[in-house]
């Protein structure tokens, strides 16, 4: 059995740590998982306009610069909420459990597209950068979902964003079946709303607004940069420099949360699949 990936990447030709991590997390054990092989093919979709059709198992749609609202009015936005569409009229057409159904995930910048399509809460800019590795709190629903099976409340992930969801839309949660997953970590001190962190929309589609695919090890080479260190010193200070360098050091950080979120979700559709082959074996 295999699983065809498609990896829709947002980053607009810039140089970036999400989709390195992204396709090492996929080539680990030489490219399979359980057992399964997994293919994966990328779609760069703001620079070249590139978007995939309904033809793969799952999709994973990136992180990336930006504001969210920068492809308003240009061709590459209007394909990919195409396809965004396209995808969850094909998984209305199939029955619930079919293996026909496609799953996704979407990333950071891709979860803000997200929500900015299905019309799931208000999308602004924050009065100051989310930057580091941060507690992630996850909902009632969240702590059932799949999604973040094995992690503890709450859990820490990477987190760098000038944008966020807030004022998460009730109505359009109960039209299509969706529920929010998790919330930014409390700061009674600041009388703001704490923004959503993840949502699921239906059984087959989930963003996340932090990267899960983040690695403390290629993470931590990255900060290490001399250019890098001093880059976040002059912007967020010695000490927020020191603790994000802490946490990934020490794996009760964002280490699980790399093993666990984009892992599960894989599981999630291998084990859809398998028991489609069963039921089929079993006639």
């Amino acid at each position: 059995m295999r699983l065809r990936i498609a990896i829709l990447d947002l980053y607009n030709g810039e140089p970036n740590q999400g989709m390195r991590a992204i396709r090492e997390l996929l080539a680990e054990q030489d490219g399979t998982y359980e057992g399964v092989r997994l293919e994966w093919h990328e779609f760069d979709v703001r620079r070249r306009g590139e978007v995939p059709g309904v033809g793969f198992d799952a999709y994973i749609s990136s992180g990336g610069p930006g504001s969210p609202f920068d492809g308003e009015g240009k061709r590459w936005e209007h394909d990919y909420f195409q396809w965004l569409d396209h995808v969850w009229n094909h998984n209305e057409r199939q029955l619930a459990g079919s293996t026909e159904r496609r799953q996704a995930l979407f990333i950071c910048h891709s979860y803000q597209m997200m929500c900015r399509f299905f019309a799931l809460g208000r999308v602004t800019r924050r009065k100051s950068e989310s930057f580091g590795v941060m507690p992630t709190h996850q909902t009632e629903a969240g702590h059932e979902d799949p999604l973040f099976d094995g992690l503890p409340e709450p859990f820490y992930a990477a987190d760098f964003r000038h944008w966020q969801v807030t004022e998460p839309s009730q109505i359009m949660m109960d039209e299509l079946g969706g529920a929010v997953l998790a919330i930014e970590k409390e700061r009674p001190h600041i009388p703001l709303e704490r923004a959503t962190m993840a949502i699921r929309i239906s059984q087959d589609i989930v963003g996340v607004q932090f990267h899960p695919e983040a690695d403390p090890e290629g993470m931590a080479i990255h900060f290490a940069k001399p250019e890098r260190r001093q880059h976040v010193i002059k912007h967020h200070g010695e000490e927020k420099y020191q603790r994000i360098m802490r946490r990934l050091s020490d794996e009760m950080f964002l280490k699980r949360t790399h093993d666990a979120v984009l892992p599960n979700f894989i599981r999630g559709i291998i084990e859809a699949k398998g028991r489609e082959v069963a039921a089929l074996e079993s006639v």
